[in-house]
């Protein structure tokens, strides 16, 4: 595979994480009370801090989405949402393995009927996603050419 096609590729798996983790975010900010309960159902935070999570963390999720398709503070952009995910997927485990049943909230009404296997494979790809794209930015130069300047 060449180098544009690779970058193609890599271009478009950015712009799928990017509107993936826009939607959810967009989803979460229209109904933050209803995310804050979510939030809350997992029995790990105190209430208040669910409720300023559910009020900040869509927009953080939003604002990380739009990085990613600019290119703005990419490389930020990627950590903070790996450590989301790998937040998420840890608290989702916890959650399941103390029996509790229940909705991860992400993606709104659309996953409320996931199964929890559905729910894990789905961060697990959007996981990988992120942890390939960390790793292939040091295999990819978007910098101009010095003979294009």
């Amino acid at each position: 595979m060449n180098i544009s096609a690779r970058n193609l590729v890599w271009r478009t798996i950015d712009l799928i994480v990017a509107a993936i983790f826009i939607y959810a975010g967009a989803i979460k900010a229209l109904d933050p009370v209803q995310f804050a309960n979510d939030i809350d159902n997992y029995k790990i935070l105190p209430w208040t801090i669910g409720v300023g999570l559910a009020f900040y963390l869509p927009w953080l999720e939003m604002f990380c989405g739009v990085a990613l398709i600019f290119r703005l503070f990419y490389g930020g952009a990627l950590s903070v949402l790996t450590g989301l995910t790998s937040v998420f997927l840890v608290a989702t485990v916890a959650a399941k393995v103390r029996g509790l049943d229940i909705t991860c909230g992400c993606f709104g009404h659309a996953s409320q009927n996931w199964s929890f296997p559905a729910h894990l494979a789905v961060d697990l790809a959007i996981l990988a996603a992120l942890i390939a794209l960390s790793l292939s930015v040091r295999a990819i130069d978007y910098r101009p050419s010095p003979a294009s300047r």
